[in-house]
């Protein structure tokens, strides 16, 4: 495994239940600020690992564009509702409320 994804796969590990974090942020506290879309594909391989938060990641405008890719349309919204993350319309609204920024 690089380094990138090693760093990335550790990021996502951390977001803590309730809050989400995007795949800019990801990348740029990976030390790549301008890879969003490769932690995008660095997800996706992953496929749906269960000890992996993947839900929890989502575009800079709160949006689940990374939907499609679990097992079913609907679970990323499923699994964070279930941890009180509201989902209206494939969007977080309120989310600044439910940001999680990694150091």
């Amino acid at each position: 495994m690089k380094p990138f994804e090693t760093r990335v796969l550790e990021i996502v590990s951390r977001i803590p239940r309730g809050k989400v974090t995007t795949y800019g942020l990801i990348a740029r506290a990976a030390g790549m600020p301008s890879s969003a879309r490769m932690v995008g594909w660095i997800l996706n391989r992953q496929k749906f690992n269960p000890q992996l938060p993947a839900h929890r990641v989502v575009n800079r405008h709160g949006q689940l564009t990374g939907k499609m890719h679990f097992e079913t349309p609907t679970l990323m919204e499923q699994l964070l509702r279930s941890e009180g993350v509201p989902v209206e319309n494939d969007r977080i609204p309120g989310f600044e409320n439910y940001l999680w920024i990694p150091d």
